[in-house]
């Protein structure tokens, strides 16, 4: 009895210290705590070194990609020029649409300008020829159909009493005067000038009258003398014809 309680009691006791040392190595031990005077250097862990695995091939290296290239713009000139190829390429905000500038009118001639240069185509159609003053007809018609002016006027109804080609061309020139006569205000020059030009062609008609009434006279006075010299030779005929016969026979005997 005395070996086998002995027996059991050691079993215990080694049963005991077994559960002890196991509870103890799970245990861990406390961070011991130093100092503040004393400077603590702990050992620095050293990682071992991977040993690279056989098996898989070595990593190769990947470049990056390269960045988008910068585009620098230049700098804008001090005076940018006008060209628009030449214009910079930086933003810019839109700039409002041109307005429309429409040209202007050419501004219509003074009326003294119109008078100088009227008196100046007077003066040359003075110098034409009757083939030039027809054709200078034609144009000045053109002009008084697009513009009825009164300078106008004037040089269409010159023309017609310088070609004159009809009886009636003094007349229509007469009638071109008095609308200008008519129309122009009192002060204007081509209306003075209208007014002595018509004048002339009415005493020019009065004297071409004139003339004609004379020279029809004068036929008339021509056609009567012949018509009396003829009534006085069939008079003579009849009456003196036999005497101044034998007048002519007695002057032969002597």
């Amino acid at each position: 009895m005395n070996g086998a309680g002995g027996h059991l009691s050691l079993r215990a006791v080694l049963l005991q210290l077994a559960i002890a040392l196991s509870i103890g190595g799970c245990a861990t031990a406390p961070t011991p705590v130093m100092p503040a005077e004393e400077d603590y250097d702990p050992d620095p862990y050293v990682t071992p070194p991977a040993t690279p695995l056989v098996e898989s091939p070595p990593l190769e290296p990947i470049e990056p990609p390269l960045p988008p290239p910068v585009i620098i713009a230049p700098p804008a000139p001090a005076n940018p020029s006008p060209d628009p190829s030449q214009a910079s390429t930086t933003a810019t905000p839109p700039a409002a649409p041109p307005s429309t500038v429409l040209p202007a009118s050419p501004a219509e001639p003074t009326e003294d300008q119109q008078m100088i240069a009227l008196l100046a185509d007077l003066q040359r159609f003075g110098t034409l020829q009757n083939d030039e003053l027809k054709r200078e007809l034609a144009f000045a018609t053109q002009a008084l159909a697009k513009q009825r002016t009164d300078a106008n006027r004037v040089r269409l109804a010159v023309l017609y009493t310088l070609l004159r080609s009809s009886p009636q061309d003094d007349q229509r020139a007469l009638q071109l005067f008095d609308n200008v006569a008519k129309n122009a205000p009192a002060t204007s020059p081509i209306r003075h000038l209208a007014g002595v030009l018509q004048v002339q062609v009415t005493e020019r008609q009065h004297a071409v009258r004139e003339e004609q009434q004379k020279a029809d006279a004068a036929i008339q006075k021509l056609e009567a003398l012949r018509a009396m010299e003829r009534s006085l030779l069939r008079d003579r005929v009849r009456s003196g014809g036999g005497g101044g016969g034998s007048a002519g026979a007695g002057g032969s005997g002597r």
